[in-house]
C-alpha cells in the first residue's frame, strides 16, 4: 500500500545536523489516521481509501456525517487517496511509522489567502516609471487593450483574488520522526497557515 499521511501545520523551525549544518523544516502533527471507508472497484467502480483526521465536536457534526462516523468517533477532516485498500479495514488506524527518516515525500496543501491584490504583487508586474511626468502610476497596470480587437483579451493577467490555492512541493525530506508524539519534521517550507491541514503522500 503506497504511503500517505494526513498532517496539521504546527510552524517552521531548523534543527542540525550531525556535521553541524542547519536545515530549515516544517514541524507538522501527523495522524494518527482512522480508515472511514474502504472503496472497492464493485461497489463504487474504483479503489480508494478514505480516512478521517481531526478532532471536532460531535455536537457540530452534521446528521449525515454522525452517521457517516457512526461508532468511529467525531473528526474534523475526510480524505480520500486512490490506493489499493490491501487489508485494511474500517477503523483501522495508521500512524507515522510507516515513514522513517530520510523518506522523500510531497506535501499538498492550501496556501495563504491574501485576499484581492495588485498586478505587480500578483503576477510581479514592473510598475510604471518613477519620474518623468508620472504622477500616480507606480504600481499601475498599464495598457489593457489595443486599438483591435476593442476589448480586453481573456486570460490577461489583472489584479484579483490571490492565494488560497492548493500548492504541491515536491521532493521534501523527511528528517525526524517523534512517534511518541506523532511530530513529523520535513525539511523546507510548507504552503498554508499554522494549523493548516497538508497532504503527505511517499
Amino acid at each position: 500500500m503506497a504511503k500517505f499521511m494526513l498532517a496539521q501545520k504546527i510552524k517552521m523551525s531548523q534543527i542540525f545536523d550531525e556535521a553541524g549544518n542547519v536545515i530549515p523544516v516544517t514541524v507538522l502533527r501527523a495522524g494518527p489516521l482512522t480508515v472511514s471507508q474502504v472503496k472497492n472497484k464493485e461497489k463504487d467502480k474504483y479503489e480508494a481509501l478514505q480516512v478521517a483526521f481531526g478532532e471536532k465536536r460531535e455536537k457540530n457534526l452534521t446528521k449525515a456525517q454522525r452517521g457517516h462516523l457512526k461508532d468511529l468517533g467525531s473528526f474534523r477532516w475526510l480524505r480520500e487517496f486512490r490506493v489499493s485498500a490491501g487489508e485494511a479495514k474500517r477503523g483501522d488506524k495508521i500512524d507515522i511509522s510507516i515513514f522513517k527518516e530520510g523518506d522523500v515525500v510531497k506535501a499538498r496543501s492550501s496556501s495563504k489567502g491574501r485576499g484581492f491584490q495588485g498586478a505587480v504583487k500578483r503576477h510581479g508586474f514592473r510598475g510604471g516609471p518613477r519620474t518623468h511626468g508620472q504622477k500616480h502610476s507606480e504600481r499601475e497596470v498599464g495598457s489593457i487593450g489595443a486599438t483591435w480587437p476593442q476589448r480586453v483579451i481573456k486570460g490577461k493577467k489583472m489584479p484579483g483574488r490571490m492565494g488560497g490555492n492548493m500548492v504541491t512541493v515536491k521532493n521534501l525530506k523527511i528528517i525526524k520522526i517523534e512517534p511518541e508524539k506523532n511530530i513529523l519534521y520535513v525539511s523546507g517550507a510548507l504552503p498554508g497557515a499554522r494549523g493548516a491541514l497538508v497532504e503527505i503522500i511517499g
